[in-house]
């Protein structure tokens, strides 16, 4: 936890505080996928395409401007849309081993570049660079895994199609890359529309390198509320697969009026973490100061904490001796040959920034009350930079159901913390949005456990352990509104896009009702 840990640079690695020159060793890596002034272009039907109109792109870190990709039009899009489609029947042809060859030296690129590919993240989307380069790890490893169970997995399964991907900005080389690697390693054409608040330069990248070893990932450029139509319910999409917010989730499910497709919307809830008959605050303070990790910005960060009255002012202490290890700052803000190890940096952009603080202040109006506020005048920026993407960590009690932060995921440094009676009213509490992805019960009684944690509604729920996506075997998914469609994570994620010859069905959770794993 200490302040003062770095992460060293390796030779050559100091463009990363240069964007011009990172972005230059990104353009070499990969020439076709830039137009000839340096705009991202996109791919469809065997080649890269240097159509639609030039969006300039900003860096949450301090409001530089980055590069510009080009957005396609419906039009536009419903041709590559037609293009991607056409390129399936050979791709699926392939024998499976050659798929897993091809795979396997598109990981082998993606890791040999791992540090133009990390740096990309920490400019684009503000991750703290150890991060950025946890996010590239996992998208690689998460893969490789995929190639070595793929005879296990894939043979005697043939794939959907089409599989059109619109994810959220977050995780755009770990969650979207990485699905679309895995759906092409089913014999699938994955298509993705670059994430439009950060990551569209990461994603190209990543997108050509894969393509550079005979895999054909598709990529498109533009709005999401412009194209989603096309994405979704175009003819030539066989599945949809989406991660974002409720708001956004509903919109894609109701593009999906036939259900014909075989569909996996990620969606949001309010992740709970709740302490009865507790006493381990050592391990509670390791806890918090993890799930601070990039802001909280994150699908399964824990943003409400439902507590036992009596336990309340030792939780209090805990979280407030946690908030003493938490770091924010520029992350590229070099320093004697290093960058910061921070816990986070930016939001995504200024406007999520001021429209938690309009939360906040409703929330206050309403009676809440205010327990921590946290300061950013200690953080790590550089001299006379543009902080207005940044967010102190902030944690209120009491949010009046009323509000809009009692039932939303804040998708950021602020946590409400809720005191309770009774085993009832914790789970009532816990249980907020009707569906999560995840959440923890802390205790030192495994009676209160095994009494709580089956009347979670979260995919997964961990007794004393923060629970995450996972990886590789692991499934992941959600309960209630929080997830919609099939389920992921090792063998679900290859049944979600690929048919069986009996004719089994995915698991997921579905509009009539859903069918569930073993809990986890």
């Amino acid at each position: 936890m200490s302040s003062e840990s770095t992460v060293s640079l390796s030779t050559g690695s100091i463009y990363g505080g240069d964007w011009s020159v990172l972005y230059r060793a990104a353009r070499a890596l990969a020439p076709e996928a830039f137009t000839a002034e340096g705009t991202l272009a996109g791919v469809w039907g065997g080649q890269w395409h240097a159509v639609g109109t030039p969006r300039q792109l900003y860096s949450p870190n301090d409001g530089a401007a980055l590069a510009s990709a080009l957005d396609l039009d419906v039009v536009s899009a419903q041709q590559a849309v037609q293009a991607s489609a056409a390129e399936g029947a050979a791709w699926a042809a392939l024998p499976l081993d050659e798929r897993c060859a091809r795979v396997q030296a598109a990981t082998l690129a993606l890791h040999e570049h791992r540090e133009t590919l990390a740096l990309l993240l920490a400019w684009e989307i503000g991750k703290p660079v150890a991060q950025a380069f946890t996010s590239v790890d996992r998208m690689v490893e998460g893969v490789q895994w995929y190639v070595q169970e793929a005879g296990r997995l894939i043979a005697g399964r043939t794939p959907v199609g089409l599989v059109s991907n619109i994810a959220s900005w977050n995780y755009p080389l770990s969650v979207l890359v990485h699905s679309m690697l895995v759906q092409a390693l089913a014999g699938n054409i994955a298509l993705a529309k670059s994430p439009s608040a950060g990551g569209a330069a990461s994603v190209t990248l990543a997108v050509a390198l894969a393509r550079q070893a005979g895999v054909p990932l598709c990529l498109v450029h533009g709005s999401g509320s412009l194209l989603g139509e096309v994405l979704i319910r175009s003819d030539e999409v066989d599945a949809v697969a989406f991660v974002g917010g409720r708001a956004h989730g509903r919109t894609v499910a109701s593009g999906l009026l036939d259900r014909r497709k075989r569909y996996m919307l990620e969606m949001e809830g309010v992740n709970a973490y709740g302490l009865w008959d507790f006493s381990d605050w050592a391990l509670l303070e390791q806890h918090l100061v993890k799930g601070y990790e990039y802001g909280k910005q994150r699908c399964t960060a824990y943003a409400r904490f439902v507590i036992e009255r009596r336990l309340f002012p030792q939780f209090l202490e805990t979280y407030q001796r946690a908030m003493s290890h938490i770091q924010v700052g520029h992350p590229l803000k070099v320093d004697q040959g290093s960058f910061p190890r921070l816990t986070y940096g930016p939001l995504i952009n200024a406007d999520k920034v001021k429209s938690l603080q309009a939360r906040v202040q409703e929330a206050l109006k309403l009676g809440a009350v205010p327990l921590f506020q946290g300061r950013l005048d200690t953080g790590r920026f550089l001299d006379g930079q543009d902080t207005g993407a940044y967010l102190a960590p902030t944690a209120l009690l009491d949010v009046p159901r009323r509000s809009a932060l009692y039932h939303a995921e804040p998708f950021g440094p602020l946590d409400t913390f809720v005191v309770v009676d009774t085993l009832d009213e914790l789970i009532g509490e816990m249980n907020v949005s009707r569906g999560s992805l995840v959440a923890t019960i802390g205790t030192d009684d495994q009676r209160v456990a095994a009494e709580v944690a089956p009347r979670l509604q979260a995919f997964k729920v961990g007794v004393n352990a923060l629970r995450s996506r996972g990886d590789r075997d692991e499934p992941f998914g959600g309960y209630g509104e929080s997830w919609q469609g099939c389920f992921v994570g090792g063998e679900h994620l290859i049944r979600a896009v690929t048919h069986d010859a009996s004719g089994e069905a995915p698991l997921g959770n579905f509009m009539a009702g859903h069918a569930t794993l073993t809990p986890l």
